[in-house]
């Protein structure tokens, strides 16, 4: 079955544009959730090259509607898998999901020995 270009073009009308997306992406207002401010809220994601953001860790960036919703221990336990990732690896940055797998805390066990286990 063929399809012809004038039937492609009546199905899209002109005026709209899809919703959500990469649209939608854009426009969400992303923040670190890595650095509180003072005041309450967080500081916006990102780093610059100057010599104060240069000291800051790396960046956990989250919508800031998805932010307010996630409690204190989901936040520590995305932001300390984030850092405990190596960054940058082949140029790219390094993305670690925001929730954990299991939903709960991720927690590192030492090598306790035969007894411990």
């Amino acid at each position: 079955m063929a399809i012809s270009r004038s039937s492609i073009g009546k199905s899209i009308s002109k005026g709209s544009k899809p919703k959500g997306g990469l649209t939608k992406w854009f426009k969400e207002d992303w923040v670190d959730i890595g650095s509180k401010k003072k005041g309450g809220g967080y500081a916006k994601c990102g780093r610059s090259k100057q010599k104060a953001d240069a000291k800051r860790k790396y960046p956990k960036c989250v919508p800031a509607a998805k932010a307010a919703s996630m409690s204190k221990l989901q936040i520590k336990s995305a932001v300390s898998r984030k850092r405990a990732k190596k960054q940058g690896v082949g140029g790219k940055p390094t993305n670690v999901k925001t929730f954990a797998a299991r939903g709960g805390k991720i927690i590192k066990r030492s090598n306790i020995g035969l007894y411990g286990r």
